[in-house]
């Protein structure tokens, strides 16, 4: 019988040296819809939301200008209960959470642990539906791809790879869908990308420590026009494009990244290609790009 897997990316939580900014950038260039305030929450945390979800990014202050936690969404009660019991088996270090952090985050159940490399991840089912306020973007972005495939994807470093290969696929049930090599020789390492749902990948690994664990996190619009309009008002807001429109050669994406305001980046898509794991095959890639995507 196949191992269960979580569902998805269901939120995302991020310290932040300038909250401020990063409103300015999640809304005016990113188009992100401002959530409401968490019961009991500081006012320097911004929520933002990206469908009927109450939220989807959370921003609050911090020094490490860096991702603080990982929100990974599953069905139900039981679901939750049987992760529980995988990782305490596994590694151990799961908490169950308390009613403050449950409706902090707006959901019913939720249990926490880390990754291998020390970051928070939170497994959780029930979240809060705004479905009397409907999404509005305020940048007019149409929408983005939510749903069964969560927000987006994030892609972070991990300086012990195989025992974040391990905790991600064997206990969270995250399946690989290819690798890229990077870089070129003799300096060359393989990038890891991994699904839970359609979502080509909602996890990739670089396996070596960075500065910041994430490298960036990926939303994905239904338009193309949406990813060129977002990518004027970049421009025009004096943001830092990190990297040209481009499609990747793995997921066949087209998308451009901008620096955001802490340093790591988001990338900007459209139209990249699903998984059936009735079909999939893994593959392999020796290059991130079939065009575009130059870096300054």
């Amino acid at each position: 019988m196949t191992q269960a897997s979580v569902g998805c990316l269901g939120y995302l939580g991020l310290a932040v040296k300038d909250p401020d900014a990063w409103s300015a950038f999640a809304t005016g260039v990113l188009g992100l819809m401002p959530g409401e305030a968490a019961p009991e929450a500081s006012s320097d945390v911004r929520r933002f939301r990206l469908d009927d979800r109450a939220w989807r990014i959370a921003v609050e202050p911090g020094e490490d200008d860096d991702v603080a936690y990982l929100g990974f969404e599953v069905a139900g009660a039981g679901e939750l209960a049987e992760f529980a019991r995988r990782i305490e088996a596994a590694v151990g270090g799961v908490a169950e959470g308390d009613p403050a952090l449950l409706a902090d985050r707006g959901v019913l159940g939720l249990i926490t642990c880390h990754d291998p490399d020390g970051l928070p991840v939170e497994i959780f089912y029930g979240p809060t539906l705004r479905t009397e306020t409907p999404f509005v973007s305020p940048a007019g972005v149409p929408g983005f791809v939510t749903g069964e495939q969560g927000l987006g994807h994030v892609v972070i470093s991990t300086r012990h790879i195989e025992a974040a290969r391990r905790f991600y696929q064997d206990l969270l049930g995250f399946r690989l869908s290819d690798i890229i090599r990077m870089g070129a020789a003799p300096r060359t390492f393989e990038m890891e990308f991994f699904h839970c749902n359609p979502r080509h990948h909602t996890l990739a690994l670089i396996p070596f420590a960075a500065p910041r664990r994430l490298h960036h996190f990926m939303i994905q619009a239904f338009t193309l026009d949406a990813v060129g309009f977002a990518l004027e008002r970049a421009q025009a807001a004096g943001t830092l494009i990190a990297a040209t429109l481009g499609r990747h050669t793995n997921d066949h994406m087209v998308s451009f990244y901008a620096r955001t305001p802490s340093g790591f980046e988001v990338e900007f898509g459209f139209g990249a290609q699903e998984v059936d794991d009735a079909t999939w095959r893994v593959t392999r890639h020796d290059k991130p790009s079939s065009w575009g995507h130059r870096r300054p």
